[in-house]
């Protein structure tokens, strides 16, 4: 834990950035000594009670982002301090000892938020991301978790007066006060902001009552609402009250009263001027509005501003502006948003510290508003380090955060007296270089092949952009070095010419010269002049490093492979190469001219990826003339110690032979190379060292830059280590650093989300930084764009320009302990991925395979012992010269097989077969076909593997080297063992090959392959071959039952049967279908089909009220211009029914009619008529009569209950339709019978009301008018007309008994009970109404009235309700109307339904009669018990629920099933009943009539309101034609 403190003493260092977007990640302890801020996972310390910051040291532990951090502010504990991580912990830190005091996890999310509580000395407050809060004592190891909203926590802070009260602030916008004690409530739910929460922050006096400029406010209710939004609580500390500050991402900050629960105060963030801003105004940054309520000061209030202005507010100042800028002066301010603000009292002052984007810390003195100093940090990798040779003390820093830093370490009054250049760099800097003699010119390379050259001095530097060269490199770059010109910059004049230029070297391994004066001209590759002076045709090696010698005679290249050429001015004349490091060359620098012994200036160190650092002595090999280049082999010296890479040099200028290194391992190491003899080595960074500066005043001083994001200062005596760590402690952090980053990448992901940072990535200074690597970042985030490199880059990519030139390593090993990382995040980054340098190390990592030996027995045999082999040599000899003299072969040599390889033909063969064979036995079936390919035998080959089925893609390919018919056969056999092996495509395509067309189309379609058997058959068959019908008919079979109708109809279509199409594709029957085949259809020239199908379209957009669409189908046909009538009068008739009573027809589906105007004056058959000829076209008789033939040729079954009733309005409507033609032609005897069809089909569908309307809508006034045009002669007709008065009477019969008079209302109420009947029996009762008049009906009315009753209490009709007057005058109106309803008691006609009941009665009773016999039969055949019983009660219920339905009715039945009943019997009362059927006059039966007894019944319920005489007439024909049943069935439905 104690890694901080080494750095301690004397040190000082530009830390790494604070994280962006948290609400509380910095903090000053309350003794004023230290502030403290999170950098990635580390916690830095400065020391801030002096004039200038120190840095104290750093807080090491966690493993991932930090997201909150606080000093703990009780008495006695201000050394204690507290931070919350993304790796789900929170710690307790000393700062006394930098060491962890303790630790927990109890967070299953990313904690967002945390705070100490300033009363509970060991209570920590934390909340995470999905809204849990946990309450931590540690002292006593206690625990408690809240959870007040499932929302996302920003920021929490407990009260500094109530220790039980917690504020907490979330992401959209809710601030919710908790009380943490035993109640466990939620205090106050207050709303008002609309966006994230970023601060919140108690007014540090209690008490209320202390604003008296807010009363004002108090008194007019703030728009949040008048209510407080939760209970008070009832102790006196919050009685008292607090008020509570909140800042918000909405631009507002509220004060609100804890008293009330609302909002008191609210200020709006004033849109101030950018003062001196560094940033380009048109980024758009993510506003952050942090607040700070100071101690002691109730009414003023600290929060932060648009673009980085902090304004202190004063609470009390009445009118619009009550703020202050603080930061008198020019570039006092922040250039970019702040994030947290924290002040503390020390001394006799009050000082304020703040955060911000811009990566400066500042500290503010409140009592003058001014800056009292401003701590520069870093947000990237710091890749290079470079002192000015011109104006001393002036150091350079390239950062992988896109920025360079320009430090005057000498600066007198202000020691961190740091310039930042951010313009047009975009990109990680990774190379920097001071021109020798000009003031003020850096030269600077970056990540993505950059180079540019800033001019640090011009007084308008801060906003100048640099020079940048036109010749960008490829990858990353590593080196710069300003030198004397080389061809072609030397030819001509010396004063046209630079005297020097600047070199850079890349990761793609070339060196450019640059023309500073010209650096929009090409650069050169200085390869093409060391080519043309040494004629060199080979390849040139990747370069990785440049140094020239101080005195500009000398070029050192270092190269991919570990080598280094040294190269003479001008011309670069090869002089020697050093091969002593074998990996890639990371560092090379030259001894200075200035000591007292000059031979050292010959003195060359050199580091790389190998951890030994060699330094050689050149002075020989240039002082030699000879003129081939030399090879040095053998080093001047070695320092031996590093356990990493090296990854930059540099010699002290104050001493001879002094060179400090900086290395991966994570230390700088300062050696005397004379004697070879390590000095010092410094421990004190997080990271893997990038770059080192000896101080060119101070000659105990260094200057390291590393991946943690830091520079150090340190000094060489103050150090107590010697050497480099070794061993196994190295070895570890190796390990170490290998493993963090992994773990990381993968997590990083979440904080993106959480932090607050996550939105917007835009904020950076050039407009790029992603998110990511905001957060990542190690420092909270990136910065100007090119940060989020850096962060990558943490992945230490090929980090430092030096640095890693290697790949390899460098992704594992890496350092920095958790640096978030999505590695590479953005556009510069791949360019670090393959770092050139380094080549090798790769292939060397992956060992090749050895390919497998074809000949492995005969190899095998000339590998065996010594003596075995000689023996070899004389078997052979013997053998050959044997052949010469013609012998046979001698008998020894049958054991070598592997001599064939040395003598005849027949030899070879068979030891080529015995290879072969083992080759088989060991299954290696392609080594043996090689052999035999090479043997000639490729025919055995081909049959051998056929059989075995293990022909190949490559057999195959060979065949035809053995002649045509074998090549067609061998393809044949594949095709085979394709299909075997179910790659049918493949095997087709095979067949194709050898022109079996039909073949292959055969096997596709065999094998359901139909899309690819039409695209071969189409590609190669003829256009007419019967094939393609057949194969797109039986694709279309097989879509068709799975369901894919569209696909079939395509099918059908491309196999030129379109009647099938259109029949596939109607199949679905939804409407789109229908419509499209209907079009269809009409296109392939089906007119007769296209109209019935348009019709059927029609008729399911009817069902969904669609009628505008319904109309739409129909025009396209003639034929069906009738159904266009009866369209177009269901449309007004569903108006009108829906415009009579609204409530009723309510359904899911809005309905969609035309805009027709309706003339409301006319009748409706007027209406309709003038609707059809404005808007459907009928104009001419001749038209009317063919609609009218077109409709009487559609007969609609009868209407029963169970029809949908949208289908009985449909037929209907016909009806209608037909009688409105009728009228309109004169025919009103066609007429009367088709109303009279549209009234008992209602009727018969058990739908009274709809009966009713209908009467009301076509015969308002009656039948009379009706009656006197038809023609008295003709019966049929008049007939008709009676029965259609019956109905209209029947209606009005119906319409008196439910609407009585006002004064009888003691009646009403004893009719109302008993008629709202229970619904089920009322829908059973309609279930069973069949179509005729039937012994059922009166049970069948009963229901609708039951039904209808209730629906005409709620909506009284209209007729009615305007006879409801009062007095005798509505009693004799009503009985004029009774009398009107005589017709309803014909003698005749209860006669004719007498007989018609008896009838039915006798047909139920057979019907039973033949159900039970079969009931036994089926008994009979079942045999166990357990099926008889399921059987009886199956049928038992049907029995029950197909009778009529009233449980009289049952009762009825029961009963008479009991007496026994003869068949004979019963067929002698059928035949007599229907005789007497058969004496009525016809007339009678033809037309319905509506239920004579029925009638009478309700006519003596009426009561006083019936004349006498009716009454009489009522009762008569209930004596002579009633029966108990009737009474029963009818009396009983329409009562219960």
């Amino acid at each position: 834990m104690g890694t901080g403190t080494g750095i301690g003493m004397g040190v000082r260092a530009l830390p790494a950035s604070p994280n962006w977007y948290s609400s509380r990640c910095s903090d000053a302890s309350s003794d004023g000594r230290l502030f403290g801020f999170a950098a990635r996972h580390r916690v830095c310390l400065l020391d801030v009670s002096a004039a200038a910051p120190a840095f104290y040291g750093e807080l090491i532990g966690h493993t991932d982002r930090i997201s909150g951090f606080a000093f703990c502010h009780c008495p006695g504990q201000s050394g204690l301090c507290a931070s919350s991580s993304d790796d789900g912990s929170v710690k307790i830190w000393d700062s006394g000892t930098l060491s962890a005091v303790l630790e927990y996890s109890l967070h299953q999310n990313a904690i967002s938020a945390l705070h100490w509580s300033p009363l509970v000395k060991d209570l920590i407050v934390s909340g995470d991301e999905k809204g849990v809060i946990v309450c931590h004592w540690h002292n006593r190891n206690d625990s408690q978790q809240f959870f007040p909203e499932p929302r996302t926590v920003f920021c929490l802070t407990c009260s500094p007066h109530h220790e039980n009260l917690v504020a907490i602030g979330y992401k959209d916008g809710m601030v919710v006060i908790i009380d943490i004690s035993r109640k466990r409530e939620v205090v106050h739910r207050l709303r008002g902001h609309e966006d994230e929460i970023h601060c919140l922050a108690w007014c540090p006096v209690p008490g209320e009552e202390r604003l008296p400029a807010w009363q004002d406010e108090l008194q007019a209710p703030s728009e949040e609402g008048k209510v407080p939004n939760g209970e008070l609580t009832q102790d006196t500390a919050t009685k008292k009250g607090c008020y509570l500050a909140s800042g918000s991402k909405d631009q507002t900050l509220r004060i609100w009263s804890c008293t009330r629960g609302r909002s008191v105060m609210t200020l709006k963030l004033p849109p101030t001027k950018r003062r001196g801003g560094a940033v380009d105004p048109a980024v758009k940054e993510r506003i952050w509005l942090t607040v700070h309520w100071p101690a002691g000061r109730p009414s003023e209030l600290v929060s932060s501003g648009f673009g980085g202005e902090l304004l202190l507010w004063n609470l009390t100042q009445p009118g619009k502006r009550k703020w202050t800028l603080l930061g008198s002066s020019e570039g006092q301010n922040h250039s970019r948003i702040v994030f947290n603000l924290s002040s503390v009292k020390h001394q006799d002052r009050e000082l304020l510290f703040s955060i911000s984007m811009d990566r400066d810390v500042k500290c503010w003195d409140l009592s003058t508003l001014d800056c009292s100093w401003t701590m520069p940090s870093l947000g990237g990798f710091v890749y290079s380090l470079a002192f000015s040779p011109v104006d001393t003390g002036c150091l350079a820093i390239g950062v992988g955060d896109s920025m360079i830093r320009v430090w005057n370490t000498l600066s007198m009054n202000n020691i961190y007296d740091v310039k930042t250049f951010w313009q047009s760099i975009k990109s990680k800097v990774t190379a920097l270089s001071w021109h020798p003699t000009k003031e003020g010119s850096l030269a600077f390379g970056t990540d993505d092949g950059k180079v540019g050259i800033f001019d640090t001095l011009s007084s308008s530097a801060k906003n100048k952009p640099p020079q940048i060269s036109s010749t960008y490199h490829k990858k990353t770059v590593y080196a710069l070095a300003w030198g004397p010109p080389t061809p072609p910059l030397i030819s001509g004049e010396e004063s046209e010419q630079p005297s020097v230029t600047l070199y850079s070297c890349a990761g793609e391994g070339i060196v450019f010269q640059h023309n500073p004066w010209k650096l929009n001209g090409e650069a050169n590759d200085i390869n093409k002049v060391i080519r043309d002076t040494n004629s060199i045709k080979h390849k040139l090696p990747a370069r990785t490093e440049i140094s020239w010698k101080p005195d500009g005679k000398l070029l050192a290249l270092g190269n991919e492979d570990g080598s280094i050429e040294i190269f003479q001015a001008p011309n670069l004349k090869l002089l020697c190469t050093i091969q002593q490091h074998h990996k890639l060359i990371n560092a090379i620098r030259w001894h200075h001219e200035h000591g007292t012994q000059p031979e050292l200036s010959y003195l060359i160190a050199s580091g790389s990826i190998n951890a030994t650092i060699y330094v050689h002595n050149l002075k020989s090999v240039v002082e030699n003339s000879s003129e081939s280049p030399l090879t040095i082999t053998e080093p001047f010296r070695t320092l031996a110690g590093h356990t990493a890479k090296i990854t930059s040099l540099s010699w002290s200028p104050h001493h001879e032979g002094r060179l400090v290194s900086a290395c991966y391992d994570g230390t700088a190491q300062v050696w005397d190379v004379m004697k070879e003899e390590p000095l010092c080595n410094y421990r004190g960074h997080q990271g893997r060292l990038l770059s080192v500066q000896w101080s060119p005043v101070d000659s105990d001083c260094v200057y390291t830059g590393a991946d943690d994001f830091s520079v150090h200062k340190w000094h060489i005596s103050k150090q107590e280590h010697t050497r480099p760590p070794q061993g196994k402690k190295s070895i570890e952090l190796e390990k170490k650093r290998s493993i963090q980053p992994k773990v990381k990448a993968k997590k990083k992901k979440k904080p993106v989300g959480k932090s607050p940072g996550k939105q917007d990535a835009s904020d950076a200074m050039n407009g790029d930084d992603s998110t990511k690597e905001m957060l990542l970042e190690e420092n909270g985030v990136s910065d100007h764009e090119g940060e989020k490199e850096a962060q990558e880059a943490e992945l230490v990519d090929e980090v430092s320009v030096t640095v890693s030139r290697d790949t390899s390593s460098s992704a594992c090993d890496y350092s920095s302990f958790s640096l978030p990382k999505p590695f590479v995040t953005q556009k510069a980054a791949p360019v670090k991925k393959d770092p050139p340098k380094e080549k090798p190390a790769p292939d060397a990592s992956v060992k090749k395979r050895k390919p497998r030996s074809i000949l492995p027995f005969s190899t095998l045999m000339d590998h065996r012992s010594k003596e075995e082999l000689h023996q070899d040599c004389l078997r052979l000899a013997a053998c050959l010269k044997t052949k010469d003299n013609n012998e046979d072969v001698s008998p020894d040599l049958k054991d070598c097989i592997h001599l064939g390889l040395f003598t005849d033909r027949d030899s070879l063969h068979k030891m080529i077969d015995v290879e072969g064979k083992l080759h088989v036995e060991n299954g290696h079936a392609e080594l043996f076909q090689q052999l035999m390919l090479w043997k000639g035998d490729m025919k055995g080959v081909l049959q051998a593997a056929a059989e075995r089925g293990e022909l190949t893609d490559q057999l195959v390919a060979m065949s035809p080297m053995v002649g045509y018919q074998a090549w067609v056969w061998t393809v044949e056999a594949f095709a085979k063992q394709l299909c075997f092996q179910e790659q049918y495509v493949k095997a087709a395509s095979h067949l194709l090959s050898i022109h079996k067309v039909y073949e292959a189309i055969e096997l596709l379609k065999v094998n359901s392959f139909y899309r690819e058997a039409i695209v071969m058959a189409k590609a190669r068959l003829r256009p007419e071959d019967p094939i393609l019908k057949d194969l797109y008919t039986s694709w279309a079979a097989v879509l068709e039952k799975d369901g894919h109708y569209a696909m079939a109809a395509k099918c059908y279509l491309g196999a030129s049967s379109p009647y099938d199409a259109v029949k596939v594709l109607s199949k679905k029957g939804d409407v789109t279908s229908l419509k499209t085949a209907a079009e269809l259809a009409l296109i392939s020239g089906e007119e007769e089909l296209s109209a019935t199908l348009s019709l059927r379209c029609a008729q399911d957009l009817l069902l969904s009220r669609n009628w505008v669409g319904a109309q739409e189908v129909l025009q396209q046909h003639k034929t069906l211009f009738g159904q266009r009538l009866v369209f177009c009068l269901n449309e007004v008739l569903c108006r009108c029914l829906s415009e009579r009573n609204p409530c009723e027809r309510k359904s899911p589906v809005a309905p969609c009619y035309h805009s027709w105007e309706l003339n409301r004056e006319a009748s409706f058959f007027g209406m309709v008529t003038e609707l059809w000829q404005n808007v459907l076209g009928m104009d001419t008789t001749e038209q009317a009569t063919r609609a009218q033939e077109q409709l009487l040729r559609i007969e609609h079954p009868p209407s029963t209950s169970n029809t949908h009733p949208k289908q009985v309005l449909f037929h209907i409507s016909h009806d209608l339709a037909l009688a409105a033609l009728s009228c309109h032609l004169g025919l009103w005897d066609e007429a009367v019978k088709s109303i009279l069809g549209a009234v008992t089909r209602s009727f018969d569908a058990g739908n009274f009301t709809l009966m009713q309307e209908i009467c009301s809508i076509i015969l308002p006034e009656g039948c009379d008018d009706l009656r006197d045009k038809l023609d008295s002669t003709n019966s049929q007709s008049m007939d008709a007309c009676r029965s259609l008065e019956g109905f209209v009477a029947y209606r009005l019969l119906y319409d008196l008994w439910w609407n009585p008079p006002k004064g009888s209302l003691g009646l009403q109420e004893a009719v109302l009970g008993p008629v709202s009947c229970p619904s089920e029996q009322t829908a059973l009762e309609k279930s069973c109404v069949s179509g005729d008049p039937s012994p059922e009906e009166t049970a069948q009315t009963a229901a609708e009235m039951g039904e209808n009753f209730c629906s005409s209490t709620e909506v009284p009709k209209s007729e009615t309700q305007s006879d409801s007057r009062t007095g005798s005058v509505d009693l004799v109106d009503r009985q004029s109307k009774l009398k009107g309803c005589q017709v309803l008691l014909s003698e005749e006609m209860a006669a004719l339904q007498n007989t018609q009941r008896d009838i039915a009665e006798v047909q139920e009773t057979l019907a039973e009669m033949i159900r039970q016999h079969q009931q036994q039969r089926n008994n009979l055949q079942e045999n166990t018990n357990g099926n008889t019983q399921g059987s009886n009660l199956e049928q038992s219920s049907e029995t029950e629920s197909d009778k009529p339905c009233s449980d009289s009715d049952q009762m009825n039945c029961k009963e008479e099933a009991k007496q026994p009943v003869t068949l004979p019997e019963l067929t002698k009362q059928l035949l007599k009943a229907k005789q007497k059927l058969a004496e009525f006059p016809d007339n009678l039966k033809v037309f319905p009539f509506p239920d004579v007894l029925e009638c009478c019944l309700v006519l003596l319920h009426l009561g006083s309101q019936c004349p006498p005489e009716l009454q009489e007439e009522a009762l008569a024909l209930l004596r002579k034609h009633g029966s108990a049943g009737v009474y029963k069935k009818a009396a009983r439905s329409f009562l219960t």
